[in-house]
């Protein structure tokens, strides 16, 4: 059972790997579930829209893609990032890329633990609870 970083673009490299996992897994925890196999894939615009059009009919560019294999109270998933949509959303909202490569990040693990955010409220809660988490993970 493990957190595990996967990269399709050879070129990029995650800072803080192990302590990222480590608070994946603290994230996980506090949100009372336990850690099953979480990958996360880092990879391109175009392979994300790929996968976007295949799964989800979305003809759209995201960040992130997450696909829940959790059971019970045991988070397992496939997180797939799109380096290039954070690095541009870095921008937009004029923040480090390392914190917006941990909002993603954070973002997928509490997709996982059953947080949604296709509605308002719930992007509201998915947006505080980001903002929770980077703070906590600020402040380590």
């Amino acid at each position: 059972m493990a957190v595990e970083f996967h990269f399709l673009i050879p070129s990029f490299k995650l800072k803080n790997s192990r302590r990222l996992s480590e608070f994946i897994q603290l994230l996980a925890y506090t949100e009372e579930h336990q850690v099953g196999d979480i990958n996360y894939i880092f990879c391109s615009d175009k392979y994300l829209l790929t996968l976007n059009k295949k799964y989800l009919k979305h003809n759209t560019l995201t960040d992130i893609l997450t696909f829940d294999y959790s059971e019970y109270d045991e988070v397992s998933g496939d997180i797939y990032i799109s380096i290039d949509r954070v690095k541009e959303n870095a921008s937009v909202f004029k923040q480090p890329f390392q914190i917006e490569i941990a909002r993603v990040l954070f973002h997928g693990a509490l997709h996982l633990c059953g947080y949604k955010d296709k509605k308002p409220s719930h992007q509201k809660l998915m947006r505080s609870k980001e903002d929770f988490y980077l703070n906590l993970w600020s402040g380590q």
